[in-house]
């Protein structure tokens, strides 16, 4: 297997088949070739060549074919139609992250109007109180959501869980939307209510969903 190693060797193959290295690069190269099976059967192979030469009669070959006249024109013409499609291409490229960057642009604005009130709700809303039903025994989860301008602020309290438990809490909208308000862990004896945030307004939420470890509980919002 060749490496780089060789190459500066094999540089030399040619030369020491014909017998024109110097005594110290020939010592050098045979040193190489001794350990080098690759290299050695490459000297060898030239080696044969090199002994066919002085048979070849210059007088019995003939002139080197002239290329035809069309050719430079051919290689040109083929160069500036492929330069012609890179320059095509590099204005596609432009002009779809152009279109990217307006559409990302227009995606936050919308965004911005929904999150920051101007999708309609949040203002005059009235906070709501939220008590969840049909929880296993010792379990309590209590919740307070009240509007923002950014959407709805939830005060969330756990209680009577494992100490350590991750708690996701989502809030629920019509047609299905799910809005992700954050996550917190329960810590046993911790009488504290967390405090998490939703960009959907409180006027159109209809649930709030907690995933408590790997059971999840919804209570309506809203009196829905």
């Amino acid at each position: 297997m060749r490496t780089e190693a060789c190459r500066e060797w094999r540089e030399s193959l040619g030369a020491y088949a014909l017998g024109q290295l110097s005594g110290d690069e020939r010592t050098g190269l045979e040193a190489h070739l001794e350990g080098c099976p690759a290299c050695r059967a490459e000297a060898e192979s030239l080696a044969g060549i090199s002994r066919l030469m002085p048979l070849a009669d210059p007088e019995r070959f003939d002139a080197a074919p002239e290329p035809p006249p069309e050719l430079a024109r051919r290689v040109s013409e083929a160069i500036e139609s492929e330069e012609r499609s890179a320059r095509q291409r590099r204005r596609r490229r432009i002009g779809l992250g152009a279109g990217l960057a307006t559409a990302t642009a227009a995606t936050a604005a919308v965004l911005a109007i929904f999150v920051l009130g101007g999708g309609g709700g949040g203002g005059g809303e009235p906070a709501q109180w939220v008590a969840f039903g049909s929880l296993p025994r010792g379990v309590k989860i209590g919740a307070k959501l009240e509007p923002r301008p950014f959407g709805t602020e939830i005060r969330i309290y756990v209680d009577g869980v494992r100490s350590g438990t991750l708690c996701r809490v989502t809030l629920r909208g019509a047609r299905g939307a799910r809005l992700p308000a954050g996550s917190f862990r329960y810590r046993y004896g911790s009488n504290e209510k967390a405090v998490l945030s939703s960009a959907l307004d409180l006027s159109r939420t209809r649930a709030i969903a907690v995933r408590v470890g790997s059971r999840t509980f919804v209570a309506p919002v809203g009196g829905t």
